[in-house]
């Protein structure tokens, strides 16, 4: 699987990734079907004892998102023959995203398994953030059919469930709301000055945002925040996710010129799971500014290391952030606003210290294994008989 933060990957990635460890670790057969994204991508990738990673060829290694919806006949076939050739079946057919959805919703009826989807994001809900997205012109009629094919839909928040029987008329009880988790013994409270040490920071104030670099994200805005900062410390602003090169990386980094922040903003660029933690610990602080989060891992992923986070009052970051407890929620795309948040925690030592302990307690409710039993409880109820459950999952 592709490194998080970068391109198209993130917590979608992971998620799919802790639950097919943790399912496997529950007795369930997993098989994680994706396209090839690297010529030497090997087609079986063992994820742990009963979790595979099954690599398919479809089209081109590097291809963009919005052109793999023209491939899923080619994908669809591929995992049949796969199947077949290895005299596979399933219990049922877990999938995640509207283009895995499509393809799920067809094999699934095909062997006559149930079908269960997580979207993550939805068409409408990012046009709602931020109404330049643009989508391929199937992703809205598509995520209908799926929705309503679908024997349910696993959403990750209560916001997410009302959007989803919303915008595509189900039932409500179809859709069940289990929040994803965070490996709480990986992301956890480390010494500040041994992270910072250790990545090469000086004493500086140091602002941190993690995540894919993409205009929904909405980096621009809180780089414009820390630009109308006015602070006695330096104040560095850490930006771990992200390709080398991209087109928004040199929006990003022509805006930063612009603002006459060369000196304070960092590009990190992707980084490892096991380093990530390090990067939050470093920090004083982690900003979300994204017009929408269905979710928002990285919120959870900080507050685990007991650091405060200020993020959009958008999509399912309220669940995270308990606004004046944990950290701040601010209107979105209220420049003024974060910055006025951003200044009072980099002001307060205290304020810091007290929501950055609220903020582990928090995320100590929220683990990948309670979010597994879950889904695993979930799983079963769609199945005619107790059995040991075998299921492959369609990640795109």
């Amino acid at each position: 699987m592709r490194q998080a933060g970068s391109k198209d990957s993130g917590g979608m990635n992971i998620y799919v990734l802790e639950m097919a460890k943790r399912l496997a670790a529950r007795g369930v057969q997993v098989d994680v079907f994706t396209r090839h994204h690297d010529p030497l991508d090997p087609q079986v990738v063992m994820l742990a004892p009963g979790a595979r990673l099954i690599h398919l060829p479809a089209g081109p290694p590097s291809l963009d998102k919005a052109d793999v919806y023209e491939l899923l006949p080619q994908f669809s076939s591929q995992m049949r023959r796969f199947c077949v050739a290895n005299r596979l079946s399933y219990d049922l057919v877990s999938t995640h995203y509207w283009l895995s959805g499509l393809v799920g919703m067809r094999l699934a009826s095909e062997w006559g398994v149930p079908h269960t989807t997580s979207f993550h994001t939805m068409a409408e809900m990012k046009r709602r953030g931020r109404p330049e997205e643009r989508e391929v012109d199937q992703r809205d009629s598509s995520e209908n059919a799926i929705a309503k094919a679908a024997e349910s839909v696993v959403a990750w928040t209560e916001h997410e469930k009302r959007a989803v029987v919303e915008y595509c008329g189900i039932d409500p009880s179809k859709v069940i709301v289990i929040p994803p988790g965070v490996d709480l013994s990986r992301f956890r409270p480390l010494s500040q000055a041994q992270s910072r040490d250790y990545l090469g920071y000086g004493d500086e104030k140091n602002i941190l945002f993690v995540g894919r670099l993409e205009p929904l994200k909405g980096l621009d805005n809180l780089i414009r925040a820390v630009a109308s900062i006015d602070h006695p410390e330096p104040i560095t602003l850490s930006v771990v996710g992200g390709d080398e090169n991209s087109q928004e990386k040199t929006r990003l980094q022509t805006l930063v010129t612009q603002l006459q922040l060369a000196q304070s903003v960092r590009f990190v660029g992707a980084v490892s799971q096991d380093d990530l933690p390090i990067h939050y610990n470093s920090a004083d602080v982690c900003v979300l500014p994204s017009h929408y989060e269905s979710f928002g891992l990285a919120a959870l992923e900080a507050a685990a290391c007991g650091r405060p986070v200020v993020a959009s009052e958008v999509g399912g970051l309220p669940t995270i952030v308990d606004s004046g407890t944990t950290g701040f929620l601010v209107p979105p795309k209220r420049i003024d606003v974060m910055a006025e948040r951003l200044c009072e925690l980099l002001n307060d030592d205290l304020l810091r210290s007290r929501m950055g302990a609220a903020a582990r307690r928090h995320a100590e409710t929220l683990s990948w294994d309670r979010s597994a039993d879950s889904l695993l409880a979930s799983y079963r109820a769609l199945l005619p008989v107790p059995v040991a459950v075998a299921v492959p999952v369609a990640g795109g």
